[in-house]
């Protein structure tokens, strides 16, 4: 029922906000030279590995000029970077993820392969026991302001208890975070 959900979410999604991921896509390659994409390897369900998209947020050759983390003045970060990360527009992209079942909309974020180290095996493999979501109890709870022990804790007990019910109420959550404008 979970799998039926993400599918006819996400292509409606995808329907309604085309027009929106069309013109950012476009004011981003106006914005800087390079893709509108971002495409990196993450990991998912059962540890499986797959390529996650995003809305272009920095410069294209960021990764070479810098480390994984970003800081808010990161110089990294282009204007149209900076408006769809506030605004979290850059996951947009990742309703294709959810399509193709490398996502799910709701569900722990996913995790790049060197962050596999900041794991106990036993939490790492509990986390990854279920899809990776758009987004997920940290985000809707803490946004970005959750420390990695907060966003785990979270990460783990939504992977204890994932149920349709709850990924309806994370969403609404979740919602409720972008819309108010909460910076946290």
């Amino acid at each position: 029922m979970k799998r039926l959900f993400d599918i006819v979410i996400s292509m409606a999604a995808l329907v309604l906000l085309a027009p929106l991921i069309g013109a950012l896509m476009v004011w981003i390659v106006i914005d800087s030279p390079g893709p509108a994409l971002f495409r990196q390897i993450r990991i998912g369900r059962k540890g499986a590995p797959f390529a996650i998209y995003k809305l272009r947020s920095m410069i294209s050759d960021a990764e070479a000029r810098g480390g994984y983390s970003t800081q808010a003045c990161d110089p990294r970060i282009t204007r149209a970077g900076a408006f769809v990360r506030r605004t979290s527009l850059d996951e947009l992209p990742q309703l294709f993820n959810v399509l193709r079942g490398d996502m799910s909309l709701v569900g722990p974020r996913p995790d790049t392969p060197m962050q596999k180290s900041n794991y106990a095996p036993e939490d790492w493999r509990r986390r990854h026991n279920v899809r990776p979501g758009v987004t997920g109890l940290a985000q809707a709870r803490l946004r970005s302001s959750a420390t990695s022990e907060q966003r785990l804790a979270l990460d783990l007990d939504y992977a204890a208890n994932a149920s349709l019910r709850r990924d309806i109420a994370i969403l609404f959550e979740t919602l409720r975070m972008l819309f108010s404008r909460e910076t946290v």
